[in-house]
Parts: structure tokens; C-alpha cells; sequence
């Protein structure tokens, strides 16, 4: 065969592999975005517990490492290892979420139950004194009593003093929908 027809060949099926190549990796793109489109924002959260995140809120950032993740809430450690948890509805944004994804898995249904009226349940149980961040901005602290279905009770009273009667200032019920972060300790 002459090389002219050698050589002829030779680019076409150069040409052809490229465009081969280029439409499998158009179709993968486009598989890939169509998959990430279906990712619910608390799977997304899931895959970047353990990293360094920036938390928006209304009222100030939350910075800290991602320790757990809940159907609606997200717990951050911060500086001096003070725990932060956060309603997943407060949140504006996050920055510092790592490439990788976390999908549902076998335990979905058990992290399912565990919901911000579980988390609360447990500040409550433990009488852990707590500064709330409100909507707006308010801050309150205390200790919190009960945990309603839609809404929490604070007894409010100074940071560092024990929940007891003659230091409770006042029982403030809170709406969860209210709540942007919840630092403890």
C-alpha cells in the first residue's frame, strides 16, 4: 500500500478515537451531572465529616471540623473543642466541603429518627448549659427543660451557673424553627 494512503488512514482513525473519545467523556460529564443532581444537601454534608467548615447563618459564621450529621442538624466542633449544633433550615451557606459525596447507606433509617428534637433531647437530658443564637441575631443562654415537637424550653439563667430554681430568670419557649446554633459548654 502507498504510505499516501498509509498516512490517510492513519490520521482518519486518529481523528475518529478523538471523537470517540471526546463523546464518551461528554456522556460521563453528563451522567455525572445528572447523578449530583439528585444529592440532597445533608448527603452532601455527610461526605465532609472530619473536614474544616465555614458555617453561614443571619447572625455570625460558625467555623469548626464537621463531627456529625443529622437528618436536619449538623454538630461542628470549635475552638477549645466547644460544640456547635446548627439547624440544617438556618444555614446560608457552607464553605470547605471536600469533593466527595456521602449517599444514603444501610443506617439511613436509624440517622432518620435522630432528627434536631433528638439532639436537643440530649443537651436537655445531660443539662448541658447552652448560648442560643435566635433568628435576628438574639442571644440567650441556660439550660434547656423540655423539647416540644415543634418548639424547646430554655431556662434562662448566667453562663456558668448551674440550672437551679433561684437561678432561673425565666422559662422562654422557642420555636425550632427559631434556632440558628446552639453552642454548648
Amino acid at each position: 500500500m502507498d504510505d499516501r494512503w498509509e498516512s490517510l488512514f492513519a490520521d482518519a482513525e486518529t481523528q475518529f478515537e478523538a471523537l470517540r473519545r471526546g463523546e464518551v467523556e461528554a456522556e460521563a460529564a453528563d451522567r455525572s451531572r445528572r447523578e449530583f443532581a439528585l444529592v440532597e444537601f445533608v448527603h452532601r454534608l455527610r461526605g465532609a465529616v472530619g473536614a474544616e467548615v465555614e458555617v453561614w447563618l443571619d447572625a455570625e459564621p460558625v467555623r469548626g471540623a464537621l463531627v456529625r450529621i443529622g437528618p436536619d442538624w449538623m454538630l461542628l466542633s470549635g475552638e477549645g473543642r466547644r460544640e456547635v449544633l446548627v439547624p440544617l433550615a438556618a444555614v446560608s451557606a457552607v464553605a470547605g466541603l471536600p469533593g466527595r459525596t456521602m449517599v444514603p447507606g444501610a443506617g439511613a433509617e436509624v440517622e432518620a429518627r435522630l432528627d434536631l428534637r433528638y439532639a436537643l433531647r440530649r443537651l436537655a437530658r445531660d443539662r448541658i448549659p447552652v448560648r442560643v443564637v435566635l433568628r435576628g441575631g438574639r442571644v440567650t443562654g441556660g439550660t434547656f427543660d423540655r423539647v416540644g415537637r415543634d418548639f424547646v424550653e430554655l431556662a434562662e439563667h448566667l453562663p456558668g451557673q448551674v440550672r437551679r430554681a433561684a437561678a432561673v430568670g425565666s422559662i422562654r419557649s422557642i420555636p425550632l424553627g427559631a434556632l440558628r446554633a446552639v453552642h454548648a459548654g
